[in-house]
């Protein structure tokens, strides 16, 4: 289909207007954190190779990668998985949610750094460590509805006079 064709979503013209599709990252062991995901939840996709395995959930692809293969990849030494100032979110419908997926994630062997708890932002959010040490924040955001696919729904950026 041609731009400009009614059935055919706008491209984004610049970085910026895009959006997140994919999170990558490094692990220490590529069989054990596949095993892992899966056990709270992902699907490994057809497309994995021996060296990535692609974990699809309905919003977002994880990839995970050896980090020595990332370190090669990105040409720069990123250092021991799960150290980055980084926290993942995953958003859920309610607080009974969370509770199942915080319950979900121990069992699968993350580790709890903060139990489920209503928060000063006015929601209710617990985090975990995978078993590389990448963080994960569960959530219940009032302020914040869910699509059926999970997506979150925010209001766009605000207007000025100057847009009237």
């Amino acid at each position: 289909m041609p731009d400009g064709d009614p059935d055919t979503p706008p491209r984004p013209d610049n970085v910026t207007a895009g959006h997140v599709t994919m999170v990558t990252l490094g692990v220490a062991n590529l069989e054990r954190a596949t095993k892992f995901y899966e056990a709270i939840g992902f699907q490994c996709s057809a497309a994995s190779q021996p060296g990535i395995s692609f974990m699809i959930s309905s919003t977002i692809v994880v990839g995970l990668f050896p980090i020595d293969e990332l370190s090669k990849d990105a040409a720069i030494d990123v250092g021991t998985p799960g150290h980055g100032a980084v926290a993942i979110a995953q958003n859920r419908h309610s607080e009974a949610d969370v509770d199942s997926a915080m319950t979900q994630a121990e069992r699968a062997g993350a580790k709890i750094t903060k139990s489920a708890q209503k928060v000063f932002w006015g929601g209710y959010s617990g985090y975990f460590a995978d078993l590389d040490g990448h963080l994960w924040e569960v959530a219940y955001n009032p302020f914040a509805e869910l699509d059926n696919n999970g997506r979150m729904n925010l209001p766009g950026p605000p207007t000025t006079a100057s847009d009237s």
